[in-house]
This record gives structure tokens, sequence and C-alpha cells, in this order.
């Protein structure tokens, strides 16, 4: 056997094979798996994690911008007409989050912490000074005690009356906006405080928020199952709340935003648990995006969240007390916030109602700049751009009792907007690319045991071809040859015919002049000896 066959056999061999191991590991998702699980194992919330630190301290910077819908014909308004606004900020603080009282418990299965947050104001973030802002919007405190009395006699809430009007409290007030978000000495509030110490005489919608916790959690690490990483098993001790009208309702469900479980699927439901919103909320694959060449899906809240229970029935446990429901897009909080008639939607009341936009000038929902949204890598489950808006309104409407109501529509009224946003930062989104870079070339591997085969293949049809030619060629040259040896012998050679003459008796005469022929004669003799 020549050199040659020993390459083409071996190459076809080593082709032979390259498929048949690459194609059953492809089959077999041998290496996918092995990464997968690898996966699974390194994102849990366990000291020896490589994500347990940037879980207590997450690097990506998280700005809260705060928007404000400044009253613009508030003597309208309480004249029976429609009010007016305008937007104003953002007012942009930095948030930092750190974890603290990390504790471990159940042998690792579960962690305990807190989550205070403290924010810094960023001036160059920020459309103008909310020192120096003024702002005329609705007097939340006295709205919530007016009504807190709805309940009352009729008597009562008169005599109330007078003496609010007394102390000059209007249904409108005008502070600045670090004073609203901030907080400030109400003056209400200090005469209720004066008769019961446990009213605060301070209000702001960040009242006591700057440097407090959400309260505590225990989250599940991932270690019994990659699907409970992240996910809350208790928060301020319940497993459930008891504030809503349906065990469904008061469930809590998901993360708290964080961190999300590895190897999402397009076709599942993320859970939160939104403390602020007092319950937990879902959201649903909307698109494939792409942030700083991460590849993400986008998660969103589907409108069927904040549907009415007409549309959604599931959503009539959220209806306190029970049937006391609202419209889409809104959802009443007010078992959470003691009391007070807050309403929670989106920014602009988007994918809210009609009613509930129209009812005030100057909204304009849209979804670029209203949408909640969460952008996550789904190898990792990494939040790597996030977006969480949330509008508080108030409830103003005609109490008996206080005249200065008497005219008023029955309104959800806007008070400000949050946009809480997070982008993952450079070094971490380099980090990501490298580790999504390996976990491609690791489970590919197969594909490429598999494209060397089908290298080699094509190497071993071109052998096999170029022997077969190489063949053909030698027997081509010996073929030609052998006829030209033939064409030559073939001019070189004459032949003599036998002679078709009777035979002659040999006579005297030509006795000496002819041979003597037995029979037919052949005879051969090179051409230049033959005579004519």
């Amino acid at each position: 056997m020549t050199r040659r066959s020993c390459a083409i056999y071996a190459t076809g061999i080593l082709c032979a094979h390259l498929l048949i191991v690459g194609i059953a590991l492809v089959v077999a998702q041998v290496f996918q798996t092995m990464i997968y699980n690898r996966l699974k194992k390194e994102l849990t919330l366990t000291e020896a994690s490589r994500v347990f630190e940037s879980w207590k301290n997450p690097p990506p910077p998280v700005y809260m911008e705060y928007y404000f819908f400044n009253v613009t014909n508030p003597e309208v308004f309480l004249a029976g007409g429609k009010a007016a606004v305008t937007q104003i900020g953002p007012y942009t603080y930095r948030e930092y989050r750190p974890r603290e009282n990390v504790t471990f418990l159940e042998n690792g299965t579960k962690v305990y912490a807190l989550n205070p947050k403290s924010f810094v104001f960023v001036p160059e973030k920020s459309r103008g000074n909310p020192e120096v802002d003024i702002l005329r919007t609705v007097n939340i405190p006295a709205v919530a005690v007016m009504s807190e009395l709805n309940s009352y006699s009729f008597l009562l809430r008169t005599f109330v009356s007078i003496w609010m009007n007394s102390i000059g409290v209007e249904i409108f007030m005008t502070r600045t906006v670090h004073e609203v978000l901030w907080g400030f000495k109400d003056p209400l509030l200090s005469k209720i405080h004066a008769m019961k110490p446990e009213v605060d005489e301070m209000f702001g919608l960040m009242w006591k928020k700057n440097g407090t916790d959400e309260g505590e959690f225990v989250f599940l690490t991932g270690e019994r199952d990659y699907m409970e990483y992240g996910r809350i098993d208790t928060w301020n001790g319940l497993t459930e709340m008891s504030w809503w009208s349906s065990n469904q309702s008061n469930m809590i469900n998901g993360t708290d935003g964080s961190v999300f479980h590895p190897l999402l699927s397009r076709k599942e439901l993320l859970y939160i648990f939104a403390a602020d919103l007092c319950r937990s909320i879902h959201l649903a694959y909307v698109e494939d995006v792409e942030v700083k060449g991460i590849p993400a899906y986008r998660f969103a809240p589907p409108r069927d969240v904040l549907q009415s229970p007409k549309e959604n029935p599931t959503n009539a446990g959220f209806c306190v007390p029970a049937g006391d429901c609202l419209g889409t897009g809104v959802l009443k909080v007010s078992v959470c916030r003691e009391g007070a008639p807050i309403v929670v939607s989106f920014p602009h009341f988007y994918q809210a109602d009609a009613k509930y936009i129209n009812a005030v000038e100057g909204l304009s929902p849209n979804k670029e700049e209203h949408e909640t949204y969460l952008d996550l890598n789904p190898t990792t489950g990494v939040p790597i751009r996030a977006c969480k808006r949330a509008q508080l309104n108030i409830i103003l409407n005609r109490v008996p009792g206080f005249p200065k109501t008497k005219h008023l529509n029955d309104t959800i009224f806007p008070i400000m907007f949050v946009n809480e946003t997070a982008t993952i930062d450079d070094n971490s989104a380099t980090q990501m690319r490298t580790l999504l870079l390996i976990v491609t070339l690791v489970s590919n591997f197969p594909l490429l045991i598999v494209g060397m085969g089908a290298i080699l293949l094509v190497v071993f049809v071109l052998l096999v071809c170029r022997s077969r030619q190489k063949k053909n060629e030698v027997k081509r040259i010996d073929f030609t040859e052998a006829f030209h040896s033939f064409t030559t012998a073939k001019d070189e050679t004459a032949y003599t015919q036998v002679s078709d003459k009777p035979e002659v008796e040999p006579s005297e005469n030509n006795h000496t002049n002819q041979p003597m022929r037995n029979g037919s004669y052949i005879a051969m003799s090179p051409v230049e000896a033959q005579k004519c």
C-alpha cells in the first residue's frame, strides 16, 4: 500500500469518527448540559459564589428620577372644572442600596438580609433645584383626614371642617419640591399630633425613607434548586400578606427584582414582589434586545396586571373591601398606606382606562417614557438594564360636611411619578461578555467537531477523486505506449502474400532459378530486402 493510499484511508477513518462523535454529542447535548449545570451551581446566594459580592453591594449605579405634576388651575378644579397640570423634573438622586446583616439560615439554603436605601442628589442629571423650585399640589394630609372622617357622622365632619378652615388648611398646598419629597412640619398634622402623639407631625412622600429599609427579607439561595435562586421566602416574617381579599392576591411571589434564576425562557412569567406597591406583579417576555453587546430578553408587566376585575377576574382580590374596585390601570393601596386614599399606576396612567387620562389636562402616556421593563440576560438571569416606573395618585371626591369639596368631580389626581433606572457598568459588562463567550464555546464544541469532520470529509472526497484520476492517467499512459509500440512495429515490418498460383512441377528450365515450394509458403522479410 502506497503512502497516498494510507493517507486517504486515515483521512476517511478520522472523518467518520469526528462526524459520529460530533453528531452524538450534539444530539445528547453533553457539553451544553455540563456548562448549564456549572452555571446552576455558580449562580447561588452563597459566600463561595461569584455573584454573592455583587448581590451584597450592587456595582451598577441606580438613579431615582422624580417627576411632579404642578397644578396650574386649582380654582377651576375646586369650582367643578377639569384640573390642568404641567410636569416638572426630573430631580435625580443616586441610590445606594447595600445589603446589611446578611445571615445564612437552614444550612445555607436561606439568607436573611436588610436592604437600606440612601439617596444623594445629582444636580447634573436634574432639571431644576428641589430646594428652590415651588410646587403646587394636593394637600395629601388634609385629604387623608377628610377621607378618614368619611365614615363618621355628618356633625363631626362639619366641626372638623370648621376647625381646619380656622387654621388655614386648603385642599391644595404650595411647597418646595424638597419639602414635598423629603418632609416638612405640616400644620394640620402638628395639631393632631398634640392630641394623638402616635400621629407624626411631619409629612413627605419620602419621609423616613432615606437611609431606611423596606423590611426584613429572607431569600432562598438556590442551593436546592436553581429555580429558587433569589426567591423571597418571607418578608417581615410573613409568607403571605393579609391586606387583600383573596389568598392569591396576598401571596408573596418571586424575587425583589435584583436577581433572577439562570436559563430564562421566553415563555415563562417572572414574578416580583414590590413592597412599595404592597403586592406581587408578573412580567412577560416582550422582545430580544442588546445592551452593551450583551443579548437580553425584555420583560414588562402585561396589561392584565392592573386590569379591572371585569376584564381579569383574578384581580378581584385586590378590591378592598371586596367589590370596591377601580378600573383598569390603577390600584388602590389604602390598606397599606394607613388608610390614605392613595392609588398607584404607571406614569401618566399608561395602560389605564381613558377616563383617568382625560380627567386631567396635561397627561400624555407613551410606551417609551412610561413603561416598566427589565432587560435580562437569558443565560445568567442577570439584569442588564432596568426601568421601574410608578406613579402616585390620590382620590379626590366630595365629602359631605366639607364645603370645599362640594363641587369636586371624582378624580384620581396625579401627584408624582418615579423612574428608577439602572444599567450594567462597563467593567461588569466586560466580565459578562467574557463569561458568555466561554459558555458559547463550550456549548458549541460538538458543532466544532462536526465542522472539522465535514472539512475532512471534503478533503477525503477530493483525495479519492484525485487518486482515481491518477490511476486513469497511468492506464491511459500504458495504453498509449502500447499502442505506440504496436504502430511502430507495423511500420517496420512487411508481409508477403500467400501465393495463389497452382503448384508448378519443377522443370529443367526453371530448376536452377526457382526454389522448390512445398505447398503454400509465407515469407517475412524486411522491407528493404523485398524485391519488386
